[in-house]
């Protein structure tokens, strides 16, 4: 299918967006009608299988109602538990929150790759329209972990949603391994961390060659850079002699890496020392790839709070793009406009992807209604969390996402993606308060120190009396002294942490506000531990709300300093 065509199918199913979505609900049911778990929801019902006896009948689900079926799939059953077509794998989620990532089963569904395929080449589509292909300055730096893959009990694959492609035999394999200027045995590597280091190290011998850097998301990316910052003479080093760092001991990967680099290059370590010798970051993007035209990656949501650091390194002649709305369970919206801020970023939802409903939230209870509404009952300025019914096997299942209506796009919803929904009825912090008041404590540490806050999480402490809200801040360098100011600001940054906190505060059924300090480097230890359990590094997003005991207990390791509103502990 032509670029044209395919461009022309995402506008006519815009154009039409409630009828496609009947059509796709209709479809998914004629085919899936007879999985188990669909069919369990229909006993004793002898009428069609519509949209409205769908919906009178399914329940709204979560994952917690499919971890029974998932495991009997994982363990090797082979009937048609939630879907009639094969199990493929399973996708492993971003597994923020949770010592373990959820299992996303993927089914070897006909209409599912059908969806998949449009909304994926539509978005690449609209990426060349912004930047025609050039014949010679063509490769990708792209920061991709491909190399994680378990097996369940029953023998079956899990990774990640993006790493797919590398470990299955197709066309888009061919694709994207020419389109990354690392070689398969990087993207493929078995540590994450030296993978970073290689995918740096390749970018930076062929700089000239670079035409945009991605990621899934930014906060990939400044892992990255800020590797690049801490090991540039290491890697000016391997480029000078043509070797590898001892540090690299995947050698697997070590060997294709000294093939890759061709033996020494002097003149272009020198040339990277150049620019990094100094120490000055700001803008040395285009300085060691001369030939990049973009960066890609999710900046909304959570990782809206990295775009002013990957701004900074990119400088102003480098466009920072927005991505999709892609989830391990379906292509949710698509961004039509990507070189928006991430706080301008709008994604047009995609009729064909999966069945969308919409159930209404109330940002000022943080609680969702049990009454769901599809794409013609959603009003412009509300907010909704997200449910999908996908073409393979999930049915009205809430996604976890809130998003806020804010347009149409022809007669198909446009969204922007506002938070995680609270786990809870009356939560005391959502995410979305957290990341606000996080960014006046930045603006206000700016004012008065050097000092950056590099990552950020909360937590309630239940176990206090009364119950309290302790925010973990990771400073870019050791505190000084001089930070005591931090607890002159406790009671301003307070008062941005949403009504919901304020009232519970006013009513002291919350106490004071707690920052515990941790030293640098300890979300990166997140950040391992995460992978080591089973975490895609691709997909990995920095959790903002924690709500599991071991991520905690992991973080208070690492405290240095406790702020509370009248005292100062050094630990």
């Amino acid at each position: 299918m032509s670029e044209e065509a395919i461009l022309k199918r995402l506008e006519d199913s815009t154009r039409y967006a409630v009828e496609e979505q009947i059509r796709t609900l209709q479809t998914i049911l004629d085919h899936n009608g007879g999985a188990r778990y669909l069919a369990s929801h229909f006993q004793g019902y002898n009428g069609p299988l519509n949209a409205d006896s769908f919906r009178r009948f399914v329940p709204i689900s979560s994952y917690d109602d499919y971890v029974g079926p998932i495991q009997a799939l994982a363990d090797g059953d082979d009937r048609p538990i939630l879907s009639v077509d094969p199990l493929i794998c399973f996708f492993y989620s971003s597994g923020t929150n949770s010592s373990k990532p959820k299992m996303i089963p993927y089914f070897d569904s006909k209409p599912g790759k059908e969806a998949s395929y449009l909304a994926h080449q539509a978005s690449a589509a609209l990426v060349r329209r912004l930047f025609p292909p050039r014949p010679s300055k063509n490769k990708v730096l792209w920061f991709l972990y491909a190399g994680k893959v378990t097996e369940t009990e029953g023998g079956i694959k899990a990774m990640a949603a993006s790493a797919f492609p590398f470990h299955n035999n197709s066309q888009s394999k061919s694709q994207l391994l020419s389109m990354c200027i690392s070689p398969v045995e990087v993207l493929l590597g078995s540590d994450t961390h030296q993978q970073t280091y290689c995918h740096l190290l390749c970018g930076l011998r062929y700089s000239n060659s670079i035409d945009c850097i991605r990621a899934p998301y930014a906060a990939g990316l400044i892992r990255a850079f800020h590797l690049l910052e801490s090991k540039w003479r290491q890697l000016c080093e391997d480029i000078d002699t043509g070797t590898v760092s001892s540090e690299i001991t995947d050698v697997t990967m070590r060997d294709a890496i000294v093939e890759f680099l061709g033996g020494p290059q002097p003149d272009i370590a020198d040339r990277i020392r150049s620019f990094c010798e100094g120490g000055e970051w700001g803008g040395v993007l285009i300085k060691l790839w001369p030939e990049l035209r973009y960066i890609s990656c999710v900046t909304t949501g959570s990782m809206e709070q990295y775009y002013a650091k990957l701004k900074y390194y990119a400088g102003d002649s480098v466009m920072l793009l927005g991505g999709d709305y892609f989830t391990s369970e379906c292509g949710v919206a698509i961004n039509m406009e990507r070189s928006n801020l991430p706080q301008n970023t709008k994604f047009v939802m995609l009729p064909t992807a999966a069945y969308f409903e919409f159930l209404p939230f109330d940002v000022s209870a943080s609680v969702c209604s049990d009454a769901a509404v599809d794409f013609s009952g959603v009003e412009v300025g509300k907010m909704y969390e997200v449910v999908t019914t996908t073409y393979r096997g999930l049915y009205r299942y809430r996604l976890g996402d809130i998003v806020k209506v804010i347009g149409f796009y022809n007669s198909s919803p446009e969204v922007e993606y506002v938070m995680r929904a609270p786990k809870a009825p009356g939560e005391v912090l959502t995410e979305k308060s957290l990341i606000s008041a996080m960014e006046r404590l930045r603006c206000m540490l700016r004012e008065e120190t050097k000092v950056e806050i590099v990552e950020f999480a909360s937590f309630v402490d239940l176990e206090s009396s009364p119950k309290h809200v302790v925010i973990f801040i990771e400073p870019s360098i050791e505190f000084e002294e001089s930070m005591v100011f931090l607890q002159r600001f406790c009671l301003l940054l307070e008062d941005c942490l949403g009504s919901i906190y304020k009232v519970q505060r006013k009513n002291r059924d919350v106490g004071p506000l707690e920052i515990s300090v941790v030293k640098p480097g300890s979300f990166y230890e997140l950040f391992r531990a995460a992978v080591e359990n089973g975490a895609p590094a691709n997909q990995y997003k920095p959790p903002k709300i924690l709500r599991n005991r071991t991520i905690i207990d992991l973080l208070k390791r690492f405290v240095i300093m406790t702020v509370y509103q009248d005292s100062l502990d050094i630990l």
